[in-house]
């Protein structure tokens, strides 16, 4: 999807503690007093040094809590290899579900770290299979991280004293040098490459002289975007995705940009975190659009404070409010996002604001084909893989996912294919109920020779073997979960000992939502309103 913000941009930090307690409580007091004070992680950022010295006690707890689930995952697949039937005899034929498997033996994404995943690998495999059709899903996909031309850029890595910070504060330098991912393509007319990508230079100057550019922020499959500078505004700044000269692209981006003007309106007190589009204009031939300016995206925020262990609990619990916040709008509008995930969540630049972007495959709720490849693989809801209808209940099994990576910082189900997600969605939640089954398109063989269960609803792995590196068909049949979510979540009694017991509480509550988001069933999903409503946050 395309990223209208840089995942490296962050720009300065509040000199002291004190001036930055100062600007976040002026901030929360005008952007959320729909939240509960009780609940913002970030008015104990003066307790930083607690902060620094309960880090350590929660990464090994947290190891610890790998190493129990990989033990699980161990005796899992001993077990399935005793309940699988005989393999198929032949070699199972390449489909749309399968075809992205050949030649693979190990799991890649075993514990796939969700800091260091590279979400475009996966949608590109999802367009190879020839399961996605052009702009069905993806309107960018970022390719190229942030540049700048800045005379005056930050001196430090602004992670000092911070409560998401794994280590004690260290000052370090940041280079900051134009990087650009992709060969570049001749122009056509001066401005406009071959593809249609528009060719910027820093210090330029769009509509009419108003905007300048003074950083690239990614290239995408629909668009490039930049910072600019709003000569009209003492130089605030924004990002404005340049849509590629095709018309295709246009259509989508006006697409989306009417839904982005509709949820505006819906939200005129800008509550509900949702980012918020300023205008649009066209520039030699291109449209353009003004988004407001924000910093990382939770990916990057992953990267640099959670890494492999992930955030905790306060700033877990703040970020997960915002983000229902958000579904709550689109729910209010008969919106799905079609595409939460990580990287679709920016952050302000002292990290107590959260917002929702990239609207590229949303769409109403009466305009949801039936699709097995809508929303990036890992964050796709099961309905979605089965080709049942599906509504807005698809965004929340994906803010489920995210949740889980944000604190554990790992990846929860990372399938390489459709396939493979269902068989990890049913070793942590149990089959599917017959009902589901029978009314997927690709749910029994009976109507879809390439659907995932039998006639007698058990399940078809499609898997590699590993003596001939052929593709096979594998009966497993499931009958209750093999693996526990609340291992990867909840320590256990005798690590509970150092903890606070608020702490331990949280977590409980924290596990019980995520279990009620990732209902395999839409209709036992959770609502917006109930998990707003979840002890996780009223407690």
């Amino acid at each position: 999807m395309d990223k209208y913000q840089s995942v490296n941009a962050s720009g300065e930090r509040a000199q002291d503690d004190k001036a930055q307690a100062e600007a976040h409580q002026h901030q929360h007091q005008h952007q959320h007093q729909d939240t509960h004070d009780e609940y913002d992680a970030f008015d104990s950022l003066d307790e930083s040094e607690l902060e620094r010295r309960a880090i350590e006690d929660r990464k090994k707890r947290r190891d610890a809590l790998m190493a129990k689930f990989d033990k699980g995952t161990q005796n899992t697949e001993s077990t399935q290899s005793i309940q699988s039937t005989q393999q198929a005899q032949h070699t199972h034929p390449a489909t749309p579900f399968t075809e992205n498997l050949k030649g693979i033996v190990a799991d890649p994404h075993e514990g796939i770290s969700a800091a260091d995943y590279n979400y475009t690998l996966d949608r590109r495999e999802d367009v190879d299979s020839g399961g996605v059709a052009d702009g069905a899903t993806d309107t960018a996909t970022a390719t190229a991280t942030a540049t700048t031309t800045s005379p005056n850029p930050p001196s430090s890595d602004a992670s000092d004293d911070d409560m998401f910070a794994l280590q004690p504060s260290k000052k370090q330098k940041r280079s900051h040098t134009t990087t650009n991912t992709s060969k570049p393509s001749l122009p056509i007319d001066g401005s406009t490459d071959s593809e249609g990508y528009y060719m910027h230079t820093f210090g330029e100057r769009l509509d009419n002289n108003r905007y300048i550019v003074f950083a690239s922020l990614g290239v995408g499959m629909f668009s490039k975007v930049v910072r600019v500078k709003d000569t009209h505004a003492h130089d605030k700044e924004y990002a404005v995705k340049i849509i590629r000269s095709q018309e295709s692209m246009k259509k989508a981006a006006l697409k989306e940009v009417n839904l982005l003007e509709r949820l505006k309106e819906l939200d005129a007190e800008d509550r509900k975190h949702v980012v918020r589009i300023e205008r649009t204009f066209e520039h030699r031939g291109h449209l353009c659009i003004v988004f407001e300016s924000l910093g990382m995206n939770l990916r990057e925020i992953l990267k640099r404070f959670g890494a492999n262990v992930g955030i905790n609990i306060k700033a877990l619990r703040a970020y997960a409010h915002q983000i229902l916040l958000a579904l709550s709008l689109l729910k209010k509008a008969n919106v799905m996002h079609a595409d939460m995930k990580p990287d679709n969540i920016l952050v302000s630049e002292n990290k107590a604001l959260l917002k929702v972007c990239d609207l590229g495959s949303a769409a109403d709720v009466s305009e949801g084909d039936i699709t097995p490849y809508l929303v990036s693989r890992f964050y796709r809801a099961p309905e979605i893989i089965l080709g049942l209808p599906y509504d807005t209940a698809i965004d929340m099994w994906s803010v489920g996912c995210t949740l889980y990576e944000m604190y554990t910082g790992q990846i929860l189900f990372s399938g390489r294919s459709n396939n493979e997600m269902l068989k990890k969605m049913m070793e942590l939640k149990g089959k599917f109920n017959h009902k589901m089954i029978k009314k997927g398109v690709y749910g029994t063989r009976k109507v879809d020779n390439n659907a995932h269960f039998t006639e007698h609803f058990d399940f078809i792995s499609n898997e590699v073997d590993k003596m001939t590196n052929q593709m096979v068909a594998k009966t497993l049949p499931f009958s209750r979960p093999t693996k526990d979510l609340r291992d990867k979540i909840i320590p256990s009694i005798a690590e509970q000992k150092g903890m606070k017991e608020d702490e331990i509480k949280s977590l409980h509550a924290f596990a019980d939502l995520l279990d009620k988001m990732l209902s395999l069933d839409p209709q036992k999903r959770i609502s917006v309103r109930d998990a707003l409503g979840h002890p996780f946050f009223t407690a």
